[in-house]
C-alpha cells in the first residue's frame, strides 16, 4: 500500500490508497486516493513507513522545494507561475517561467513568516481564527517578537485581541508577498489556504489562488 507524507511541525498531510487513520482526520477521497490531515504527533506515535515523504517531522526523502514544484507541475501552474507554501514552521516559494525552474527561496528562521506565532497567539487569548478579520492597517513584522510585543502593547491599550491579532496577520501577508520578490499572482499553498483574514490581507497586494494544503504531498506521488 501506498503511503505519502507532508510530515509538518504541527499537523501532517498524508496520502494513501486505503484509509488506515481515524474518519475524524479524513479529508476527502479523489482519483483513487485517501487525504487525511492530522497532528505530527499521532504520525510519530504510529508505526508507519512512507512510500514517500518530506517535511521537518519525517525522516524524508525528498526535499520539500522539489515536492512543491512537482506538485504544480501536477496541477499544470508551472509555465509562469510564483507557488508559496506557508505553514507553521518555514516559507517557501518556487517561480516558474516559460514552464522552467527560474528561482527559489526557503525561510526557515524567521517566526514573523510563519504560522507557528499566529497559533500560540489564538491560543493565548483564546480567540478562535473566525474571529480574524481583514484589516486595512498592518504591523510593520520583520521579527516574529517585536510583533508579538506590539500585539500586547496594543491589545493594553484597548484594542480587542482578535483586531490586534488580524493586523499581525496581515503585516505577515506583506512579508510573504516582499518574500516572494512582489509577484502579480501568487498560488498559494499550506494552512494559511483555510485563513480568510491572512488570504484577504495577501489580496491586497497580488493576485491569489488556493492550492490547498495538499500540494507538496501531491508532488510526492510519482
Amino acid at each position: 500500500m501506498a503511503i505519502y507524507l507532508d510530515a509538518g511541525t504541527t499537523y501532517s498531510k498524508v496520502i494513501t490508497e486505503e484509509k488506515i487513520f481515524d474518519e475524524s482526520f479524513f479529508i476527502k477521497s479523489a482519483y483513487g486516493k485517501n487525504y487525511y490531515i492530522l497532528p505530527s504527533k499521532i504520525i510519530k506515535s504510529q508505526n508507519i513507513s512512507p512510500t514517500s515523504s518530506c517535511g521537518h517531522m519525517a525522516q524524508a526523502d525528498n526535499n520539500e522545494i522539489i515536492a512543491l514544484a512537482n506538485g504544480a507541475k501536477k496541477k499544470g501552474i508551472s509555465k509562469d507561475a510564483t507557488i508559496l507554501d506557508l505553514g507553521s514552521r518555514d516559507a517557501k516559494w518556487i517561480r516558474f517561467k516559460a514552464g522552467k525552474f527560474q528561482d527559489m527561496d526557503w525561510n526557515t528562521s524567521c517566526a514573523s513568516s510563519t504560522g507557528a506565532t499566529v497559533e500560540m497567539l489564538l491560543k493565548f487569548y483564546d480567540v478562535n481564527v473566525n474571529e480574524l478579520k481583514y484589516n486595512e492597517e498592518k504591523f510593520v513584522v520583520t521579527c516574529g517578537i517585536f510583533g508579538m510585543e506590539k500585539i500586547m502593547d496594543s491589545i493594553s491599550g484597548g484594542i480587542k485581541p482578535a483586531e490586534a491579532i488580524s493586523k499581525f496577520i496581515h503585516g505577515i501577508a506583506y512579508n510573504a508577498w516582499n518574500f516572494a520578490h512582489n509577484p502579480d499572482k501568487i498560488y498559494l499553498s499550506g494552512g494559511f489556504c483555510q485563513n480568510e483574514c491572512f488570504v484577504k490581507s495577501l489580496e491586497k497586494y497580488c493576485e491569489v489562488e488556493l492550492m490547498g494544503r495538499f500540494l507538496l504531498c501531491e508532488g510526492l506521488i510519482s
